[in-house]
């Protein structure tokens, strides 16, 4: 009994004492807060004031587990990256009980299904496409479906190689990004496709300019198939890209010609580009030097550019163009950019896209000049529709990193990614696998193609690249749908008619 007493003493008075620490902080806070004149919350209400900031935190959280539909969440919602997940695990992808999507929402695409689709046995798979074939060495893409570009230093050495081995095991090419070209890039196998950004990273010289040197050693890579200047992305259009010192290593520093901890800033263009015959000029620099393919990456702000463009390619003869565009829509993806740019500059995909193949094709450039759709294409009806309005190839970034694993936690310009993903602290990284990442990887690409391939056999054609927009209803502020071809008629059409 004395034994139980003294421990229900020591108890009492421990309690005591946690009671008492707690007062002290609290009253600690209170002084500070009142004292300070940040923050005018907190000083008009001391210590509750605070709980404002952390219930904002947890705001996300909240949202995105427990109060969002599943078609509610931007900028992607719980059915698209649960889709991916499915598919990523090889589980079963169909679903029960009729769609949760609204299809009244205006915009909504609809495939319009045929009265007598092919039979099994007429079924064909996509097609190859050659890329660059005014280049010394073209490019063969098997797949309409490839992985659209992640810098390394945006993304971490084990997210890189799943996305390497992964796109390997897919038949699937790989885009650098502008953060240069690494080991880990390579060492799968894979198909890549090198990335010039505004600051020549992995390509330029002491001067940071354009190394004719460098282009020839990273093109001597058998598996290094295409080059791809970015102009602009999606995401931050006239801004070019951020990489904080925080995510920069001794590796990443290397790699980019930076210093350990050095944000990599790049210039909001390339400084010998003021117009678009100078583009042109540096497109038959990068192909004449590596012999390999060589297109751009912008984001289309207006018709009107992309029509001068295209005019000063015919200006200058056919050998002059572009081996590809890809136009990334305003909705576009990135690990950091200012606010106003992310939400208000660039025009979205579904705009930029059919623009880019009229333009092109009234040029007379459709089997010259190749377009890649990327910008929130993740699903199989948005590569659907890409295909249908005109794009040969479809690429994404964030589809692919929802397939490694990414939970929309929104930290990826943090260095603080809890799937290690965006991160370069080990300890994150580690739970990122990577012998069992790269086959959700490949799983994720392969379920894609097959699902778009679904959609083209119920339109009522063979493979996806026969599809036309005639295939595809848009629906209408009135309720009603109407063609995509009636809406936005293609080039092709009209002069066909």
């Amino acid at each position: 009994m004395q034994f139980t007493a003294t421990v229900l003493n020591i108890l009492a008075l421990g309690f005591v004492a946690v009671i008492g620490a707690m007062l002290a902080a609290i009253v600690v806070l209170f002084f500070v807060d009142r004292l300070q004149t940040s923050d005018a919350i907190r000083r008009n209400y001391p210590v509750i004031g605070r709980f404002r900031g952390l219930f904002s935190s947890l705001g996300e959280f909240f949202r995105q587990y427990f109060f969002a539909m599943d078609r509610e969440e931007l900028p992607f919602n719980r059915a698209q990256r649960e889709w991916i997940n499915r598919a990523g695990e090889e589980r079963d992808n169909t679903v029960a009980f009729g769609s949760t999507r609204n299809l009244a929402i205006v915009g909504t695409p609809i495939f319009v299904n045929a009265a007598f689709p092919p039979l099994e046995q007429q079924f064909a798979k996509t097609a190859p496409m050659v890329i660059g074939s005014g280049a010394r060495i073209p490019y063969t893409a098997l797949s309409i479906f490839n992985i659209s570009g992640m810098s390394y230093g945006a993304i971490s050495k084990p997210a890189v190689q799943a996305l390497s081995r992964g796109a390997k095991t897919a038949g699937i090419w790989l885009n650098t990004g502008e953060g240069g070209l690494s080991p880990f890039h390579l060492e799968g196998g894979c198909d890549v496709v090198f990335q010039i950004g505004t600051a020549k990273f992995g390509v330029r010289n002491n001067d940071g300019e354009l190394s004719d040197e460098k282009l020839r050693e990273v093109a001597a890579f058998e598996t290094v198939r295409m080059f791809e200047i970015k102009l602009a992305q999606g995401a931050k259009p006239g801004k070019g890209g951020i990489l904080p010192g925080s995510k920069v290593t001794a590796e990443i520093a290397k790699i980019r010609g930076l210093n350990v901890g050095q944000s990599g800033i790049s210039p909001n263009r390339h400084a010998e580009v003021d117009d678009w015959n100078d583009l042109l000029d540096l497109v038959d620099r990068v192909r004449s030097v590596t012999g390999k393919p060589v297109g751009i990456k912008t984001v289309v702000g207006a018709k009107e550019p992309i029509k001068d463009f295209f005019n000063a390619i015919v200006a200058r003869g056919v050998e002059s163009a572009p081996d590809f565009i890809a136009v990334d829509g305003g909705e576009g993806g990135t690990g950091a950019a200012p606010m106003p740019l992310i939400d208000l500059v660039g025009m979205s995909i579904r705009e930029a896209l059919i623009t880019v193949v009229d333009e092109r094709d009234c040029a007379g450039l459709k089997e010259r000049v190749r377009v890649i759709a990327s910008g929130k294409l993740v699903n199989p009806g948005d590569v659907a529709w890409a295909i249908a309005a005109g794009a040969d190839f479809v690429a994404s970034a964030r589809g692919f990193m929802f397939s490694l694993g990414c939970i929309q936690a929104l930290k990826c310009n943090k260095n603080t990614c809890p799937t290690g993903i965006t991160t370069h602290d080990k300890r994150f990284q580690s739970g990122l696998v990577v012998a069992d990442k790269y086959t959700r990887v490949a799983r994720y690409a392969g379920e894609v193609t097959r699902e778009v391939e679904t959609i083209a056999h119920s339109v009522g054609v063979a493979e996806p690249r026969l599809m036309r927009r005639r295939h595809v209803r848009i629906v209408q502020d009135n309720g009603r749908s109407l063609p995509l071809n009636e809406i936005t008629p293609s080039y092709n059409s009209l002069t066909s008619t």
